[in-house]
C-alpha cells in the first residue's frame, strides 16, 4: 500500500479514517511478526506505515478539537 499524503487524509471521512488506522495497525503487526522469521523486502515499509498511523490520529485528533470548540 503506498503511503498517502496529509491531504488525502484530510479529505477522508472520520470513519474510513479509522478502518484505514486499524488496516495500517494490522499491517504493522505483519511486518513485524513476519521480519522476525523471514528476509524484509522493504526495510522502510515499517517506518512509513508508522508515519501514516501518526498522521491519522493527528487528524482525528484535529477533527475533534473542532468539534469540541463549536459546541
Amino acid at each position: 500500500m503506498a503511503t498517502k499524503t496529509l491531504n488525502e487524509f484530510k479529505k477522508m471521512a472520520p470513519d474510513l479514517l479509522k478502518e484505514r488506522e486499524q488496516e495500517l495497525r494490522t499491517e504493522l503487526f505483519k511486518i513485524r511478526t513476519g521480519g522476525a522469521s523471514e528476509k524484509v523486502k522493504d526495510t522502510t515499509k515499517a517506518r512509513k506505515v508508522k508515519r501514516d498511523i501518526a498522521r491519522i490520529l493527528t487528524i482525528r485528533r484535529s477533527q475533534e478539537v473542532k468539534t469540541s470548540q463549536k459546541a
